[in-house]
């Protein structure tokens, strides 16, 4: 294996701002490869599909190439890849499509450690069938989400259980396959939002035992474009279609209106970035992204482990959590400062972060608003030791 950290902040032309860019949970900055993609995908001709002049060619060869990128990233048909705006709205496309079939007593397994995303479009179609949102709770020491819990959430009434691959906030990765067996036994559909996942590990929907993954492109400093994955692409055509086209099969059930051809151009540019983040990677793009996404897993498991030993060693930090298994994304309070405070403090040294009020989602089930929020980092492919330190440092200056 082989990552070289140098090599890839050069892909970056963001970075020549001056600031340590620790807000990767909200995306990643966007490698030269993929805008370059987007503007010349902006510059040539295309139409809409269906024609046989060449701009119209031009468009479906666009379309099939993003979805043959999103099936090589998360390991499916690329006939089961839905394409649109974000995840968050594919999501709700999804949850309304098989909430038209759930009747009340119907139930619906939700977490919360889970972004609003994977939460919000289960709620609501849950309310409109007057079926029941169930929730696992998330250990409050180590925000791990204990996976024998769902023995008991998921029942024979249960139609989805919604989890996500990792969190943004706090980092953590639940243990899926766990999860999703369970749900499989009770004949429930298996719903994973690896947003936060995707930029970080291998993604396999297969070892997940996941029926839908749901990907946004930002996150790995991709156009933003989001993406379902279905393991198994003929389930598409029996959901309820929100197209346009009478006669939509396949993904085009699930999509509305004409794709934005540029940043489709872009999301293909972005997979083949995280494809090549390992130089030495070779052979079909799964097998490149895989070996990558492993190299950069290895390279930021040390990266993060050394940030959590420097954090913990500041005695007026407390990092929230301790979960085994993680992505570098991680929280923590400041004794006797406001998150806002601290991340005024952080912003004078150069260094990008976000505050969190704690007043929802993980961090209201932790009761971290009582202390005045938390202040929320996350590492990218392009993040390095030496920004590591100025952040321990300008954090030492608050002690």
């Amino acid at each position: 294996m082989a990552f070289d950290v140098a090599r890839v902040r050069g892909l970056f032309p963001a970075l020549g701002d001056g600031w340590v860019h620790l807000d990767a949970p909200a995306g990643m900055q966007v490698p030269e490869q993929v805008a370059t993609a987007v503007s010349t995908a902006l510059r040539a001709p295309v139409s809409g599909p269906g024609g046989i002049f060449p701009a119209s060619q031009r468009a479906e060869a666009i379309v099939d190439a993003a979805r043959r990128a999103v099936a090589d990233l998360v390991g499916v048909d690329p006939a089961g890849v839905v394409l649109g705006p974000s995840s968050a709205v594919l999501l709700q496309r999804l949850a309304d499509a098989l909430g038209d079939g759930w009747m009340l007593g119907d139930e619906v397994v939700v977490s919360r450690l889970d972004h609003p995303a994977n939460v919000a479009p289960w709620q609501r179609a849950a309310q409109r069938s007057g079926s029941s949102v169930r929730w696992a709770e998330v250990d409050i020491e180590t925000c791990e989400l204990p996976a024998w819990q769902y023995d008991d959430l998921v029942s024979p009434r249960t139609k989805v259980v919604a989890v996500t691959a990792a969190s943004g906030a706090v980092g953590t990765r639940p243990d899926l396959r766990r999860i999703a067996d369970v749900a499989k036994q009770a004949g429930a559909m298996v719903v994973v939002d690896a947003s936060a996942a995707a930029p970080f590990i291998p993604l396999d929907i297969t070892s997940m035992n996941a029926d839908v993954v749901a990907v946004s492109a930002s996150a790995w400093g991709g156009p933003p474009v989001g993406a379902l994955a279905f393991r198994d692409a003929s389930m598409l055509d029996r959901l309820p279609s929100c197209s346009l086209e009478p006669g939509a099969r396949g993904p085009d059930r699930l999509e509305l209106g004409p794709p934005a051809y540029p940043l489709l151009a872009g999301l293909v540019a972005s997979v083949d970035y995280l494809a090549a983040l390992d130089d030495a990677a070779v052979g079909p793009r799964r097998e490149r992204l895989l070996t990558s996404l492993g190299s950069v897993k290895s390279y930021q498991a040390g990266l993060l482990a050394n940030l959590i030993n420097e954090l913990r060693a500041l005695r007026h930090i407390m990092v929230i959590g301790d979960a085994m298994r993680r992505v570098p994304a991680l929280s923590f309070t400041v004794s006797g400062v406001k998150a806002a405070d601290a991340l005024e403090h952080l912003a004078e040294r150069g260094v990008c972060a976000f505050a969190d009020p704690g007043t929802h989602g993980v961090f209201a089930a932790l009761g971290v608003g009582e202390v005045g929020g938390v202040v929320r980092v996350g590492l990218a492919h392009y993040t390095n030791a030496v920004e590591i330190d100025q952040l321990v440092r300008a954090l030492a200056g608050l002690g």
